[in-house]
């Protein structure tokens, strides 16, 4: 099963599926609204009467798509991942032949997710309320080393293996960590934890999996 599987199977545990254009802008309302009330008042200011009051719905509407708030965090997880990885492909494309020059982009773009995406900083992938929280197969950074193996796979034209997958978790897991000390205390990150991430990482990466020119 790839991350892409895992996160449409998982990503819509709601009560509609939208499936008509009216029903997704709903829905993407619902989950701005949750986002917006996280950056106000944190995760838990995240209600199904606030979701309606700051999406100008009703409450009937937010449980018309979301049986409980958990499905709606969940839904807004999942679409946080899928546009971080939307932004690592975008680096990955225009990134030089240099083996991991992709690298400094792809952290970035967390960097910048979680300096300028609503809710994104006390949200994430959901891992800061539960490591399973995208799916209860797998953990949320095993998901995004499925994903980033994908992409080194397509760049570097080769067949992704458990070693590779492994080396890029433990690698997610340092940076995860990492970054989140970073902006633990500082809205902006302190740059010295961002920046041993970026070596860190990098090194670690460089060293364990040695890639060709693309």
């Amino acid at each position: 099963m790839n991350a892409t599987q895992i996160l449409a199977t998982d990503k819509v545990n709601m009560r509609t599926e939208p499936v008509q254009q009216r029903s997704a802008e709903r829905i993407a309302l619902l989950l701005d609204a949750a986002a917006a009330l996280i950056d106000d008042s944190g995760i838990d200011g995240v209600t199904t009467s606030a979701v309606a009051k700051r999406s100008r719905s009703s409450v009937g509407v937010v449980y018309r798509y979301f049986p409980n708030i958990q499905s709606l965090l969940r839904a807004l997880a999942a679409r946080n991942m899928e546009r971080y990885l939307e932004r690592v492909w975008e680096g990955v494309t225009n990134s030089p032949e240099e083996p991991w020059s992709s690298f400094d982009s792809t952290l970035d773009a967390f960097i910048a997710m979680t300096r300028h995406e609503p809710g994104f900083r006390a949200l994430r992938f959901g891992d800061v309320i539960d490591q399973r929280f995208i799916s209860a197969e797998v953990s949320n950074n095993q998901i995004l080393a499925r994903a980033f193996a994908d992409q080194v796979g397509a760049t570097y034209d080769f067949e992704p293996d458990d070693e590779l997958i492994f080396h890029l978790e433990v690698a997610i897991e340092i940076a995860s960590g990492l970054l989140t000390r970073a902006f633990q205390l500082d809205k902006n990150g302190d740059e010295r934890f961002i920046e041993a991430t970026r070596d860190l990482c990098g090194t670690y990466l460089r060293t364990h999996i040695p890639l060709p020119r693309s």
